[in-house]
């Protein structure tokens, strides 16, 4: 499994692009693989981790037209700066809620 780890420098969010951005995590979770997708924003930093069972998915994502269009949307617009990481996830284990509400 891979992890792409996306971490921005926000100069400033509209309607559009909350719009765009839920329409962009739908695409990729129903037609290219995406496995989960989180995000958060904090103040003026964004991070955002999207998982994928392989690499081959991921390109196909970065190469989809629509997306290609609304990262150029996004440093013309939405972003001051921003950097993508791509990572190979080794090992992986969490505690679910066991009744201790």
């Amino acid at each position: 499994m891979y992890a792409v780890i996306f971490t921005a420098i926000v100069a400033g969010f509209d309607d559009e692009y909350v719009k765009l951005a839920e329409k962009m995590k739908h695409l990729a979770m129903t037609d290219y693989g995406c496995i989960e997708f989180n995000s958060c924003t904090e103040g003026d930093r964004e991070i955002a981790i999207s998982y994928w069972h392989d690499l081959d998915q991921i390109k196909r994502w970065k190469a989809n037209v629509e997306h290609l269009q609304v990262q150029s949307r996004g440093r013309s617009t939405w972003y001051r700066s921003y950097k993508v990481e791509i990572t190979k996830i080794e090992r992986s284990y969490e505690m679910e809620n066991l009744g201790k509400d």
